[in-house]
């Protein structure tokens, strides 16, 4: 048991251009007496500045000497997927705990390099795969293991990326770039099977296309044209362990319609989640269901088990990442492990590559 909060440092913590670091990482650490923020960097001196007289903590334009701060338990890796390896390896060498955002790297070979540092170093790590922490989700996955929808038939999702349209922010556009490693399969839809497979179980076996439907897109400032060579479409079918069949369908722009539906059905029922915005790891959920002799899905009450840093407590694009950060406090507490480590991690890596790989041959890929 620790007697003294957790220090954390956050690598990418800008107040001049803010990111997921400041949307989603900083509100939780400050809302969670187990945790305090102890220092920050960003890639220049003016930013760093910035954000160290925002935040009243020390400010480093190099990561490096954020990772050394003697202050810094955490390091918090929330910056472009293209760097993740480098600073992640280096917070791990220096034997700190790391929680890296998802993915956690760009290829499934620096996957596996973090995860044999990781094991040596012998410290905790964690991966920003937040959509398990969803009450929603963890109501649906509650409801599932107690036989409310009965033995799992079949499944079927439809998501929407959201910002892979005709036009995308400047500050967005390396999502483009396939080799960046944070295009709709990698990170949108990859939130999505981790919700899925958090509920309903592994898959065994998966189908998949994918296409780029727009190849050039326009910056929202200027107009430039921009070349994108990223899917932004992505269709999946597959097997689940269970034997129920699963289809997933993400698109990478707003649809009129939903941007984000989840039909789980069973033998005795019917659960459908869905919410305006179509990615599940930040999306507001709404949860519905019938069973039995009931003709129409309707809301479901939350059990007053979601309250607190896991439920209610918070709202907004980064509530799933304070319940994260919440689960991994209680993790240290009780030495327990349910948030999701980069072994965990891993596998993810594993099952996107067989996607990918399935996507490429058009072979079905059995997943082991």
């Amino acid at each position: 048991m620790r007697s003294r909060p957790i220090g954390v440092g956050v690598i990418g913590a800008s107040v001049h251009n803010p990111g997921w670091a400041m949307t989603a990482h900083i509100p939780a650490i400050e809302a969670l007496p187990d945790f305090e923020l102890r220092a920050i960097s960003t890639s220049n001196r003016a930013s760093a500045d910035a954000a160290a007289k925002a935040l009243g903590v020390p400010g480093y334009n190099n990561a490096d000497e954020l990772i050394a701060d003697p202050g810094v338990d955490l390091v918090v890796v929330a910056v472009r997927v293209a760097y993740h390896h480098a600073l992640t390896a280096a917070a791990l060498d220096a034997g700190k705990m790391v929680f890296t955002e998802w993915p956690l790297a760009r290829t499934l070979d620096e996957a596996k390099d973090l995860v044999m540092r990781a094991e040596k170093a012998g410290v905790r790590t964690m991966v920003g795969l937040q959509a398990r922490f969803s009450p929603a989700v963890e109501h649906a996955r509650n409801l599932v293991a107690q036989g409310y929808v009965g033995n799992v038939l079949a499944t079927n999702l439809i998501g929407t990326g959201m910002i892979w349209g005709d036009q995308i922010p400047g500050s967005y556009a390396y999502v483009l770039d396939a080799d960046a490693g944070a295009g709709v399969l990698a990170v949108s839809t990859m939130h999505a099977l981790e919700a899925l497979t958090s509920v309903l179980g592994e898959f065994a076996a998966i189908d998949g296309a994918a296409t780029l439907r727009r190849p050039i897109v326009l910056a929202i400032e200027d107009g430039r044209p921009l070349t994108a060579t990223a899917f932004d479409h992505v269709a999946l079918a597959g097997r689940l362990q269970s034997g129920a069949l699963a289809s997933v369908l993400f698109r990478g722009a707003p649809s009129r319609g939903d941007n984000l539906r989840w039909e789980i059905n069973g033998t005795e029922g019917d659960l459908v989640l869905t919410a305006t915005n179509g990615n599940f790891q930040v999306a507001d959920l709404n949860l519905e269901g019938a069973r039995g002799m009931e003709t129409k899905v309707a809301a479901l009450e939350r059990p007053m088990s979601f309250a607190g840093p896991f439920g209610d407590s918070s709202a907004g694009l980064g509530a799933n990442t304070l319940r994260q950060y919440a689960a991994f406090a209680r993790d240290l507490r009780e030495n327990t492990r349910t948030v999701p480590d980069f072994a965990y991690a891993l596998t993810r890596h594993h099952l996107l590559a067989a996607i990918e790989k399935a996507t490429w041959s058009g072979i079905r890929q059995e997943i082991r």
